[in-house]
């Protein structure tokens, strides 16, 4: 991202900006150092009562963060937002991820390791899933499409960790625009997907939707995925051999 952080200190005080950053900060053994979350660090799942909510991914409260007075911000480009991070910055170390595959996820996991003094653990979660992913990717299964949205349907794209992860599971992405295009009934129809991936989030996809999509799309397999697994690039990453190992 051409930016340079300084962390003069060990950081004591820490606002995590991104769920699966803040799962992974949990992992470390930074109970005590993360002070701050957002409403969608749902991981570890006691956090939410224990830590203050400094508002959603790309919506700060400037004046909670202020009060918390951190010494470290850790964000990620594409999860939070440029004015955001941007006024940030001015105040407070603010360290940013920017990831599109597993290799960048296992540098973002030693980094954070790094700064935060943790690096043995940190180094041994990257050994572990170098060690998972060495037999990966799986035998090929299709070509897919991956929806993370409804009303406009929205589906991951070439460049995207989900993408990466698509791969790794064995399924050939049919979508070869970057980012997240939007797509309709008869874009979906014309591509003739083998498999459509209907992931849990961020849309909340449900039974209900594959009846939806199997009428205009009989001969797919319509499966409904854990958008954790996918999209999450942590140490949920630690369960996601033996998920797509089953998928």
């Amino acid at each position: 991202m051409g930016r340079r952080v300084e962390v003069p200190a060990l950081p004591k005080r820490i606002v995590s900006l991104v769920p699966s950053q803040s799962e992974l900060l949990c992992d470390l053994g930074l109970d005590t150092e993360v002070i701050g979350i957002t409403k969608f660090c749902v991981h570890p799942d006691h956090w939410r009562k224990s830590k203050t909510i400094i508002g959603g991914t790309k919506k700060f409260r400037f004046d909670v963060i202020d009060s918390l007075k951190p010494d470290l911000i850790i964000g990620n480009k594409e999860e939070n937002y440029l004015d955001g991070v941007s006024k940030l910055e001015k105040k407070y170390p603010v360290w940013m991820s920017d990831i599109f595959n597993l290799k960048d996820a296992l540098n973002m996991i030693a980094a954070v390791g790094q700064i935060a003094g943790k690096s043995k653990m940190a180094n041994s979660i990257c050994t572990q899933l170098n060690q998972d992913f060495s037999m990966l990717p799986l035998p090929k299964k299709g070509k897919a499409l991956y929806l993370i949205w409804k009303d406009p349907y929205m589906v991951a794209g070439s460049n995207t960790f989900i993408d990466e992860m698509m791969k790794i599971a064995g399924f050939e992405n049919l979508i070869s625009d970057e980012r997240y295009p939007e797509l309709n009934l008869a874009d979906m129809m014309a591509l003739e997907p083998e498999f459509v991936l209907l992931s849990s989030e961020p849309f909340p996809f449900k039974e209900k939707h594959i009846i939806e999509l199997k009428e205009k799309l009989p001969n797919a397999k319509i499966l409904l995925v854990d958008g954790e697994i996918f999209s999450w690039y942590g140490t949920r990453l630690l369960k996601a051999r033996e998920y797509l190992e089953k998928i």
